[in-house]
């Protein structure tokens, strides 16, 4: 998987969610944020173009190297300051209140442990501070969730360890963050490939 891992899955995910339908629900998950936010799973930095002026600095973690080549031109468009800080969601190399806001999109999905992820979110952004989230997850209809569990399997081979089925709302709501925003949909068919969700959350104070 080192070389599919590392060289293919970070240059498909760029394509196939680089879409001006899929732009759209990054603009909206990001409207909100301000000042300096850590972004975890940055990836080929999609959501450059997308964040509010009002954000400053992006504090960005990702581990594929691919990712970061193909962000470049992105990140060099773009008027925010980028600093690389990490490789892992679940541990990031910051100071506790160090942040105003953290996104993630379509991240939680694939490390392997969603609630570490959240807490040390919560650990890193301010009191007060924002938590949003843009991700696929678990179906709330019952036969599509059935096919979301059959499929499971070949998604986490092809989607380098891809849940189609995670609940982010339970373990959203377990980490301690208060949901102020909750928007699910399907985007497109097949349904059980795109439950999306956005999770718009407070660090309680």
């Amino acid at each position: 998987m080192g070389i599919y891992r590392d060289q293919i899955l970070p240059r498909y995910i760029d394509k196939a969610l680089g879409a001006e339908g899929i732009a759209k629900y990054r603009r909206e998950v990001a409207a909100g944020l301000s000042g300096e936010i850590v972004e975890i799973g940055f990836g080929s930095g999609l959501n450059m173009p997308e964040y509010p002026p009002e954000v400053t600095k992006v504090h960005a973690v990702e581990p594929a190297a691919v990712g970061r080549k193909l962000a470049a031109e992105r990140v060099a468009a773009s008027p925010i300051t980028v600093d690389y800080v990490g490789l892992d969601g679940r541990s990031l190399p910051l100071d506790d209140n160090s942040c105003d806001g953290a996104l993630s999109t379509f991240t939680l999905c694939t490390i392997p442990d969603e609630g570490a992820a959240l807490s040390e979110l919560l650990r890193v952004v301010k009191p007060g501070g924002r938590i949003h989230l843009l991700e696929h997850g678990m179906a709330r209809d019952e036969s599509v969730l059935k096919w979301q569990r059959r499929l499971n399997p070949i998604q986490r081979r092809v989607g380098d360890g891809c849940h189609l089925d995670r609940d982010h709302v339970a373990h959203v709501e377990e980490a301690g963050l208060e949901i102020e925003e909750a928007k699910e949909w399907y985007a497109k068919e097949p349904k059980p490939m795109v439950a999306f969700y956005i999770l718009k959350t407070k660090v309680p104070a």
